[in-house]
């Protein structure tokens, strides 16, 4: 298994392809895994890394709290123990706070800024849908967890077509839900609780692609136009008929998007 010890911790990756590397950061309740679908299309041109940082995945779990900023921490040695100077980073939800924070602490390290359905502070209304989602997760039932959850990272119109299929997934929380799992899950939430970047989104200077869905609860659109309006010359792409979700909702267009993006500023790097 390709793990870094970082901090003491045991932290996991997965790599594809070669060229010039883009790191993939994950979403709450994400994992490298989480990305293996776009393997393919990437790697053909990238040197595709997916890494699971604290309490993500198969890496070690943190025994204390922590905040974004330790997240950042941890990408930054990671990037370090894998000799990569300079990468495309591409964050979603929570990851892109990962990714925005990186990018102002550590400019000179990112080549591109990619960040799907997030944004540059933790809103009132993301901290009490987080504390929603702590409830469920304390209960240790999958059922009560995934009705708190599922309803919001999906559009309505996905929600519906596709409720059968939403279910089945969330029977998969009776497998993994247990106290470790809830603690991870606890801290991860709470590590973005007083999470805020957006006075320093000026100073962000890289290639940035921003994309939006027209039906995202939890990051709605203005969230991400006014990450649109601080960094000068970023793109900004609202995916019409999607949820929070957006990369399971539209994975052919989400994918195209990113690429589309990413040849646009071969020549101006």
């Amino acid at each position: 298994m390709p793990y870094v010890k970082i901090l003491d911790k045991n932290i996991y990756y997965r790599e594809y392809g070669s060229g010039e590397p883009i790191v993939f950061l994950n979403g709450m309740m994400m994992s490298t895994s989480s990305w293996t679908p776009f393997a393919k299309i990437v790697s053909k041109d990238y040197r595709m890394i997916t890494v699971d940082l604290l309490d993500q995945g198969r890496s070690d779990s943190c025994e204390d709290n922590y905040t974004i900023d330790t997240q950042v921490e941890f990408l930054n040695q990671f990037l370090k123990k894998l000799n990569l100077k300079k990468v495309h980073i591409l964050g979603t939800s929570y990851g892109g706070k990962v990714a925005l924070t990186f990018a102002i602490k550590h400019p000179t390290k990112v080549k591109s800024l990619i960040l799907s359905n997030t944004d540059s502070y933790t809103t009132n209304i993301m901290r009490d849908i987080g504390r929603g989602w702590i409830y469920g997760a304390s209960t240790l039932d999958g059922e009560i967890f995934s009705t708190l959850i599922m309803p919001y990272i999906y559009s309505y119109h996905y929600y519906e077509k596709n409720y059968e299929e939403i279910k089945a997934k969330g029977k998969t929380f009776e497998k993994m839900l247990n106290e470790e799992w809830y603690q991870r899950f606890k801290r991860g939430i709470e590590s973005a609780r007083n999470f805020n970047v957006y006075d320093e989104l000026k100073n962000i200077k890289s290639p940035t692609l921003i994309i939006s869905s027209e039906f995202d609860i939890i990051t709605p659109i203005g969230y991400q136009k006014l990450i649109h309006e601080e960094i000068e010359g970023s793109k900004w792409i609202i995916i019409k008929r999607a949820g929070h979700a957006s990369m399971y909702e539209k994975p052919e267009e989400f994918i195209s998007i990113v690429m589309d993006f990413l040849e646009s500023i071969k020549n101006i790097q």
